[in-house]
C-alpha cells in the first residue's frame, strides 16, 4: 500500500515538474515574439515605413489599423490586441499611444524624417550620456552628434548610460552640464519615457565621469 502511495506522489511530481517545464517554455517562446515584433516595430515606426507600405502622420503617428493591416500584410499578424500587448512589455517603453489609442508612434530614435512636435524646456542641471571608450577622442573633438538619428540621447539614469555605451564596447560614461548648455540658448527636448534629446552637445559641455 505504502509502495502505492510513494509510487503514485513520484508520477504527480513529475507531472508536476513536467507542467512547469513546458509553461516556462511557452513563456519563453511569447516573450521572444513579441520581442521580435517590437524590434520589427521599432524598424517600421523609426526607420523604414515605407517597407511596409505605411505613412507617418504629423508627430511620427501612425493609425493605428492601418499599422496592423501594414504590418499583417507584410507577413507579421498584429491585431491591436497583440499591439497593445507589445507596447505595454517593452522593457524601455519605446511606443506610446496617442490619447484615444487611436493611433501609435516611437518616442524617439528615428532617423526617417519626422518632426516629432516636442516642445523645448528646461533639463535638469546634469545629464549623462553612455558611449565606448574607443569613440572618446572623436567625441572630444566634435562633441556628441546625433549622426543619422534625429537627436543625442541623454539620462538622468546612469546606470542605464551605462549600458547604452555597453553595446559598442568597453563603455564610458559622460555628465553633461545641461544647466550651461541650456543657458546659452541649447534646446532640450524630454519623451514620455524621460529620455532627454538634444541636436549637439559641444565638448566643452562635457565630463568623463567613468
Amino acid at each position: 500500500m505504502n509502495k502505492n502511495k510513494s509510487k503514485k506522489t513520484a508520477v504527480a511530481h513529475q507531472e508536476a515538474r513536467k507542467s512547469k517545464r513546458i509553461h516556462t517554455q511557452q513563456k519563453d517562446n511569447k516573450a521572444q515574439k513579441t520581442k521580435k515584433l517590437s524590434k520589427a516595430l521599432s524598424y517600421v515606426l523609426r526607420h523604414r515605413p515605407e517597407s511596409v507600405e505605411l505613412t507617418l502622420e504629423e508627430g511620427g503617428w501612425p493609425n493605428v489599423d492601418l499599422l496592423c493591416k501594414a504590418m499583417s500584410n507584410s507577413g507579421r499578424t498584429l491585431t491591436r490586441e497583440i499591439l497593445t500587448q507589445v507596447v505595454a512589455d517593452n522593457d524601455k517603453q519605446r511606443f506610446e499611444f496617442d490619447s484615444n489609442k487611436d493611433r501609435i508612434r516611437a518616442r524617439q530614435g528615428h532617423s526617417v524624417e519626422i518632426d516629432l512636435l516636442y516642445d523645448p524646456v528646461e533639463p535638469p542641471d546634469v545629464l549623462y550620456h553612455g558611449t565606448a571608450k574607443h569613440q572618446l577622442e572623436s567625441i572630444f573633438e566634435k562633441g556628441l552628434i546625433k549622426g543619422n538619428r534625429h537627436h543625442v540621447h541623454m539620462s538622468t539614469n546612469r546606470i542605464t548610460m551605462l549600458a547604452v555605451g555597453a553595446r559598442h564596447g568597453k563603455p564610458a560614461l559622460l555628465s553633461i552640464d545641461s544647466k550651461s548648455m541650456y543657458a546659452d540658448s541649447h534646446q532640450f527636448f524630454v519623451t514620455g519615457n524621460l529620455v532627454w534629446l538634444t541636436d549637439h552637445v559641444p565638448p566643452e559641455y562635457l565630463t568623463i565621469i567613468d
